[in-house]
C-alpha cells in the first residue's frame, strides 16, 4: 500500500507540474527619461523586469549622481563623508586606469570646472585663465586615493564628476541583472550609450546607428553617419554639437580638458567608440574629445580590443570628414 501511494503522489506532483501555468518567452520594450536623457530597454524574458530596472537606476542616481543633492557622491563632494559604496568604488578604480591610458584626459575630478564653465549645476561664466588656474589646483586624480573603502582627499575642494561614465556603468549593470534573470536577447540604451547581446526580435544582430554631428540644443534630429552590429558588446558617442552655448561669438562645449582647464570645441566634433562593456566605451569617447583628432588616430590607429570613429570638420571646405580604425570598421554593418 505504502508503494502504491508513493505512486500516487508522484503521479499528482507529475500532473501538477504539467498543467501549472508555464511563462513563455517574450520580449518586453521599456522607456523614459532618467538623468535627463532618454533610456531604451528591449529584452526577451518570461516576465517583465521593469522594476528591477527602476531598481538599479534608482540605487545609481543615489550613488553617482553630483546634480542629486542626497546622493552619496554629493555628499562626498561636500566632504560630509568619506566611505565609498561599490558603484563609486567601481567608477573611480575604472576611471583610474583610463586616466593612466589617456596622459590625464579622462579625469572624473573636472567637476568645479564643468561648474565654473557653466555646464554643472552651478551657473558660471566662461572662466578667466586666472580663474582655471586657480581651479586647477584641486583639479586631478592624483590629488584624491582610494584606501579599501575610504576616499581620501589631499584637498577638501576636490569634487567627483561621474556624468561621462556613469551612464555606461548603468547600461551594464541592467544588462547583468537581465542575464541573471535569464535574458540572452537584450539592448540597453541610456543617452546614446548601449550595451546589446543575442538577436532582436526579428531574430536578426541588434543594429545600432551612430548619429552625425549637427548643431542642436533645443532639439534633437537624427540622421545616420552609419550603423553597426552589436553583440556582447557596446558602444557610446560622445560630441561637442548638443550640449553647448554661444558666448562673445565663440562656441562653448560642455566637454571640459582636465589638463588646461578649457573648454573644448575644436574641430573634432564627435567620437564613437566601441568596447566590450558599455563603462568603458562611454570614458573613451569622452577622453577622445579631450585629446582631439590627431592624438586619437596616434592612439588608437593599430587599437584592437577598442574600435574608434571620429567626425571632424575641414576648416576649409566646411565639410566632414570621418575616420576610424580596424576594429570599428569589423562593426560596420553592411546590409
Amino acid at each position: 500500500m505504502r508503494r502504491y501511494a508513493a505512486i500516487l503522489v508522484a503521479l499528482a506532483i507529475a500532473l501538477a507540474v504539467w498543467f501549472c501555468p508555464r511563462h513563455t518567452m517574450r520580449y518586453y520594450t521599456h522607456q523614459g527619461v532618467v538623468w535627463t536623457t532618454d533610456y531604451h530597454i528591449t529584452y526577451e524574458a518570461d516576465r517583465d523586469l521593469d522594476d528591477s530596472i527602476q531598481l538599479i537606476l534608482g540605487k545609481i542616481d543615489m550613488s553617482v549622481s553630483p546634480y542629486n543633492t542626497a546622493s552619496l557622491v554629493s555628499a562626498l563632494n561636500q566632504g560630509n563623508v568619506s566611505r565609498v559604496d561599490d558603484y563609486v568604488k567601481r567608477l573611480l578604480l575604472a576611471s583610474i586606469d583610463i586616466h593612466s591610458a589617456t596622459g590625464g584626459a579622462f579625469d572624473p575630478t573636472v567637476m568645479p570646472l564643468v561648474n565654473a564653465w557653466g555646464f554643472g549645476y552651478e551657473h558660471g561664466a566662461a572662466p578667466s585663465r586666472t580663474q582655471l588656474d586657480s581651479i586647477l589646483q584641486f583639479v586631478g586624480l592624483d590629488k584624491i586615493s582610494l584606501h579599501g573603502d575610504t576616499l581620501v582627499k589631499q584637498d577638501p575642494r576636490v569634487m567627483l564628476d561621474f556624468s561621462s561614465i556613469a551612464k555606461g556603468m548603468a547600461c551594464d549593470e541592467i544588462g547583468r541583472m537581465l542575464v541573471r534573470n535569464g535574458a540572452v536577447n537584450w539592448l540597453v540604451e541610456i543617452g546614446g550609450e548601449v550595451m546589446a547581446s543575442g538577436v532582436n526580435s526579428h531574430g536578426t544582430p541588434w543594429v545600432v546607428s551612430v548619429d552625425l554631428p549637427r548643431d542642436e540644443q533645443d532639439t534633437v534630429t537624427h540622421e545616420s553617419a552609419t550603423t553597426l552590429t552589436l553583440d556582447s558588446a557596446a558602444v557610446a558617442t560622445s560630441g561637442n554639437y548638443r550640449k553647448w552655448r554661444e558666448q562673445g561669438g565663440n562656441k562653448l562645449s560642455h566637454i571640459i580638458d582636465p589638463i588646461t582647464g578649457s573648454s573644448r570645441a575644436g574641430t573634432l566634433l564627435s567620437a564613437t567608440v566601441i568596447a566590450h562593456d558599455c563603462m568603458s566605451a562611454d570614458a573613451w569617447a569622452t577622453a577622445c574629445m579631450v585629446m582631439g583628432q590627431e592624438k586619437v588616430k596616434a592612439m588608437m590607429q593599430g587599437q584592437s580590443d577598442l574600435g574608434v570613429m571620429t567626425i571632424s570638420a575641414d576648416t576649409v571646405t566646411g565639410s566632414l570628414v570621418v575616420w576610424s580604425n580596424a576594429a570599428f570598421a569589423d562593426r560596420i554593418n553592411l546590409h
